[in-house]
Order: C-alpha cells, then sequence, then structure tokens
C-alpha cells in the first residue's frame, strides 16, 4: 500500500472540513433566510381568516341584536295601541285591585249561596268533586267585574266536604266569601230565597240584586234525583231553573244523549256571564258543556235583559 505524506492529508482534511463547514453555512443561512419568511405568510393567513370570521360573527350578532329591537319596538307600539284602554298592572296591583272589588262586593253584590246540606248522600269521590268545583266557582268570581257576594251554607267543620276543601284547596280558609254552618234562611228571609233547580217549573228571566241565589251543592254523577228540588221544598223557598229549554234545542249525536244537569261552578259561569252581557243565549253559548246534547237555537235574537239593579 503506497504511503501518503502527512502533507497531503493534512491538506485533504482541512478541504473537506472547509467544504463541510462551507454547505453547514449554506444551509443554516437558507434555513435563517427561508424558514422565517414562511411562518409570517402562514401566520398573516391564519390572522387574517380569523379576523374575518370574527367580522362576519360580529356583523351577524349586530343584525341580529338591530332586529330583536326592532321586533320588540313593534310589539310594544301592538300592545300599546290594543291596550290604550286597558293599561296593564303589575301581579302585586291586580291582586290588591281584585281584593277590593271582592271587599266591595261582600257589602253591595248580588248574593249567591252553595247549599251544602246534601254531602251526606254523596261519595268520597263526589265529595273531591264537588270540593273542585267550589275552587273553580271561588276562581270565576275573582275575575269578574261585578263579583257576587258568596256563601258557603251548611258548612260543618266536622265534615268530609270541609276537610276535603283545605287538603285540595290552597289557601281555601282565606277565601273571600262567607263560610257558615247555618243554612241559608238562617241569613236571609225566605221571600228572598230562589233556589235553581234543573227540575223547577218556572224559568230565571233575570238576575235580581235584591234576591237571593241558591245552587244545590251536588255534583252530576250522584244518582238521586232531584235533591236540589226537594231541598227547595222542604225550605218552602220559590224555585227556578236556568232557561235552557227557551234558548237551547237538542243536538242528535251518536249516543243520543241529552242532560240539563250542570256542575256548581258552570251554573255559577252562566250566571256570571247573563250579568255582564244581559244575554242568555251568549251565557249558555259560552258556559253549557257541548257534550250534555244541547246547543243555543239558531234563531234566537232577542236575549232577556239583565236587570238594571245590578249596577
Amino acid at each position: 500500500m503506497a504511503h501518503i505524506p502527512s502533507e497531503v492529508c493534512d491538506m485533504q482534511m482541512n478541504g473537506v472540513s472547509e467544504g463541510m463547514d462551507l454547505l453547514h453555512i449554506d444551509v443554516e443561512t437558507d434555513e435563517v433566510e427561508e424558514k422565517p419568511g414562511r411562518g409570517d405568510v402562514l401566520c398573516s393567513r391564519n390572522v387574517l381568516r380569523k379576523q374575518r370570521n370574527w367580522e362576519r360573527q360580529l356583523a351577524a350578532k349586530k343584525s341580529k341584536r338591530k332586529e330583536e329591537k326592532q321586533r320588540r319596538k313593534l310589539n310594544r307600539e301592538q300592545e300599546s295601541g290594543a291596550n290604550a284602554d286597558c293599561p296593564q298592572f303589575t301581579k302585586r296591583v291586580m291582586k290588591a285591585i281584585t281584593k277590593e272589588r271582592l271587599a266591595e262586593a261582600q257589602t253591595t253584590g248580588s248574593k249567591l249561596c252553595v247549599d251544602l246540606s246534601m254531602t251526606d248522600c254523596m261519595s268520597d269521590k263526589e265529595i273531591s268533586r264537588l270540593a273542585g268545583q267550589l275552587r273553580r266557582l271561588y276562581g270565576s268570581n275573582k275575575k269578574a267585574a261585578r263579583p257576587f257576594h258568596l256563601f258557603l251554607t251548611d258548612l260543618r267543620e266536622d265534615s268530609r266536604l270541609y276537610r276535603e276543601c283545605i287538603r285540595m284547596n290552597d289557601g281555601f280558609l282565606n277565601y273571600m266569601m262567607d263560610i257558615t254552618e247555618e243554612s241559608c234562611l238562617d241569613l236571609f228571609p225566605t221571600e228572598t230565597v230562589i233556589y235553581l233547580s234543573p227540575d223547577a217549573e218556572e224559568a230565571l228571566e233575570t238576575v235580581d240584586a235584591d234576591k237571593v241565589y241558591v245552587l244545590g251543592g251536588l255534583v252530576d254523577e250522584s244518582i238521586q234525583k232531584k235533591l236540589s228540588f226537594s231541598r227547595a221544598g222542604e225550605l218552602s223557598v220559590r224555585t227556578a231553573r236556568l232557561p235552557i229549554d227557551e234558548f237551547m234545542v237538542k243536538k242528535n249525536n251518536a249516543k243520543n244523549f241529552h242532560s240539563k244537569i250542570l256542575a256548581v261552578n258552570q251554573v255559577f259561569d252562566i250566571l256570571l256571564t247573563f250579568c255582564d252581557t244581559g244575554s242568555w243565549s251568549d251565557a249558555l253559548q259560552a258556559w253549557f258543556p257541548p257534550g250534555k246534547g244541547y246547543v243555543v237555537a239558531p234563531d234566537d235574537s232577542s236575549p232577556l235583559p239583565a236587570t238594571q239593579t245590578l249596577d
């Protein structure tokens, strides 16, 4: 093997070393010069894309807020126009107004009693239903423009109905009505009392502020007939029925079912509506249940007027 002089080796090694140094420098120079340039471009593109997205979202939110503001403004204008003659009050104010109206009714309102002397012949299920009907009756009276002065008569504190009313009806003992164990005749003269019964012969023509109207506290599931009519006979008071025959006709139905027996609260709602409108047709149309098989006669156009003494 030929011997290579050391000087030649050193020269070769130096050449290689210088070449590597130059190559290394070129590589680093390329990295330094090229890498930041690509990063800046990518960074700029990302920033611009995010900014554009953010601007679009911001514009969409502004547009949505503007539309919502315009919608609320339009609703306020419509409500203002619709309620110009009927201002809106807070719940607290409305509660105070209702309380004042019911208090006034207890002094000057027409009187209506619910006779609860017949509950002993009712089942527990019927007792529960009657308690619910009394709650709805009171609720209707609270909403009425001219509420009745209500009395729950013959209601004993040891009775099933009394306990059921307390259980089912929140605030029952605070109802603005008179709850008493006395009968209607213990409270009012016989000649002023009119007992409403579906079995009465005479139709009720009007509601007189000088009279006291009595509803029998029964439910329509009771199988015993003419209980309220019999009760009125025991009291020897005048009886009357709602003018169903005078203002309604039978409607054909698959079961051929027709009934004039109504829940206590349904009779009460009919009386309230008649007092407000002076129209038996309107009152019966509004509250007589369709399932009972009767409809208001289409040719009726002359409802009986309500007595002016109710004002």
